[in-house]
């Protein structure tokens, strides 16, 4: 039986013929549509006809101006990535036209695993600490086989524009942060470290290595683990910030949280399971899966906690303007002060200055 709020976002009747057409192996019988995930960005169902079931995912109700040109992308890059390896789900078949559901959509395999997002959403079987200091590994391993991707043999040329990639960023970013005057009404705040984290990132963006595909949002939440042992990584999930660029930047994304063995610099507070490797141990086996030298950790790093910094803060002016809950902003708003610490002290300690010890 149909939820009726799925009916509603995937047209069951129009939607069994094209699937008929495009995907047989799910199947013949009645559509069985249940909503795995909804919100502003996307629309995320679970499919069933009888053979194997599969997801659909589609602009929410209310799109965005570019929910389309992101959807296609997605799709794009997931049937890029059929047969090479990485763990991702399976691409079936899109839909760019409003035809058949009322927004264009794509199907992709259903892939069965669990988040790993804190101790509370441990299988049993993974609590032991040895089978946890095994979960880091099986993470950066998914962007080190990415990386490995040759993106135009793959047809992702275009995808990306990786000439003067990392000579953009800051700018990037900072563009992003302006742009909250305008959709948030927010009249800034001193951003202490905000300045000098950007003359660093300036001063020290090196030559990019050879380009490839990014993931973009990669981390805990994008990653489904397999439900049972060996640990393993079953699926990299939510790929729409995806493009061609230098790999290493979803290195630095994943890297400046971890603690370090030869670092005096103190990450942000985000969870870290004691279990885990340290930094340096995850970066080898990167290096040892992928086959790329990792070099500049530290620009990457800096430049990850810069980029989450300049994106939190709209979270921030969102628990001013009153689109957030004020508690929540003030949450928000206090990380972006940690992550701005914590990527200036990166950058003096990679200068050789003295940076202050916290107690």
């Amino acid at each position: 039986m149909l939820e009726p709020d799925a009916a509603q976002m995937c047209n069951p009747e129009r939607l069994a013929p094209w699937m008929d057409q495009h995907v047989p192996e799910a199947g013949n019988g009645p559509i069985q549509a249940t909503i795995l995930t909804g919100g502003a960005t996307n629309i995320v169902m679970r499919i069933e006809r009888g053979g194997i079931p599969v997801v659909l995912r589609r602009p929410p109700l209310t799109p965005r101006p570019d929910s389309a040109k992101v959807l296609s992308r997605e799709a794009r890059v997931l049937s890029a990535l059929n047969g090479t390896g990485v763990p991702a789900p399976r691409f079936y078949a899109a839909c760019e036209t409003q035809d058949v559901i009322g927004a264009p959509f794509y199907l992709m395999e259903n892939i069965v695993g669990w988040l790993a997002l804190g101790e509370k959403t441990l299988p049993d079987a993974f609590k032991p600490a040895e089978i946890r200091r095994q979960m880091p590994f099986a993470l950066i391993g998914g962007i080190a086989r990415l990386s490995t991707v040759d993106y135009k043999a793959v047809g992702l040329e275009g995808f990306g524009k990786p000439d003067g990639f990392l000579e953009r960023q800051v700018d990037r970013w900072l563009h992003q942060h302006a742009s909250y005057a305008e959709s948030e009404g927010y009249g800034y705040r001193p951003l202490p470290h905000k300045d000098e984290v950007v003359s660093w990132l300036r001063a020290n963006t090196p030559a990019m290595p050879r380009a490839g595909i990014i993931h973009g949002d990669y981390g805990w939440p994008n990653a489904l683990m397999a439900p049972d042992l060996p640990v393993r990584l079953a699926a990299m999930i939510d790929w729409e910030l995806s493009t061609i660029g230098d790999p290493l930047i979803d290195l630095g994304w994943l890297m400046y949280s971890v603690p370090s063995e030869r670092s005096a610099v103190e990450p942000p507070k985000l969870f870290q399971d004691p279990a885990y490797p340290k930094r340096e141990e995850l970066v080898d086996h990167y290096a040892a899966v992928s086959g790329r030298p990792v070099a500049h950790l530290t620009y990457y790093m800096i430049l990850a906690q810069f980029k989450l910094a300049m994106l939190l803060e709209r979270h921030y002016a969102r628990g001013l303007n009153g689109r957030l809950p004020r508690d929540k902003g003030e949450e928000m708003g206090a990380l972006v002060l940690e992550l701005l610490r914590s990527a200036a002290e990166m950058g003096r300690e990679h200068d050789g200055q003295p940076i202050k010890m916290r107690t």
